[in-house]
């Protein structure tokens, strides 16, 4: 979680935006490759292996934010006793899926944000009209595409790869992002979300997970004199 990172993040964000800002339709182009204008679906909409893959990608965030929670309810059920997880940890990766893929994504953008899924634009059968990633003036009145929820949280495993061993670190890091794009992607092939719309639930997600990770590990112990075990970089 350092500047490189952040500067990579941004400019992800910075060139994703203005390309597919000033053509929209390659969100279009994008998720032609997955549809089947014979049948006038998606076909991997529905199939039954892909609903099983999106619940093993949900069992797996479940599974790494588990040992916080369990830690937390300890606390609260014993405070005296130590936490089983350092306080830092439990608050930066408790905080980070609440702040992100819950309150940011799935609170005030999907539920605020029009932009109609690509099963239910006109150009792929729909009803509803296609919007660009920009215009929260869609059709969709709540749930909608921008941004994707389930790509946002497979995108969080960015937050529990941060606080691996240094040595474990690079190797977490890339698992977080090939975990991510391909929910994405599984995301992108059923119809669910637009290619803009897994780009920036990645690059809303990691800038969550910076911030936190920057309060957490490095301002406010400087601010308060307080040390803390700060994952080495």
């Amino acid at each position: 979680m350092n500047r490189t990172g952040l500067v990579i993040a941004l400019s992800i964000g910075v060139v994703v935006g203005v390309v597919f800002g000033v053509v929209p339709r390659f969100d279009l182009a994008v998720s032609t490759l997955f549809y089947d204008p014979t049948t006038h679906d998606f076909p991997l909409n529905g199939h039954v292996w892909s609903q099983y893959a999106r619940d093993a990608a949900r069992a797996l965030i479940t599974l790494l934010i588990v040992p916080a929670g369990i830690a937390l309810l300890g606390k609260f059920v014993f405070p005296r006793r130590r936490m089983l997880i350092k306080v830092e940890a439990v608050l930066f990766l408790i905080g980070t899926l609440a702040v992100g893929p819950g309150l940011l994504t799935n609170t005030l953008l999907k539920d605020h944000w029009g932009r109609a899924r690509p099963i239910d634009v006109t150009e792929f059968g729909g009803s509803n009209r296609f919007t660009p990633w920009w215009d929260p003036r869609g059709d969709c009145p709540n749930n909608c595409s921008f941004v994707a929820g389930e790509p946002a949280g497979a995108f969080w495993t960015m937050a529990p790869a941060a606080l691996a061993p240094p040595q474990w670190r690079l190797f977490a890091y890339g698992a977080a992002l090939a975990f991510g794009g391909a929910v994405g992607v599984l995301r992108i092939a059923g119809g669910g979300h637009f290619f803009t719309d897994v780009v920036f639930a990645g690059v809303f997600t990691f800038l969550v997970i910076w911030a936190a990770y920057g309060l957490i590990y490095r301002w406010w112990p400087k601010r308060t004199g307080n040390k803390t075990d700060k994952p080495v970089e």
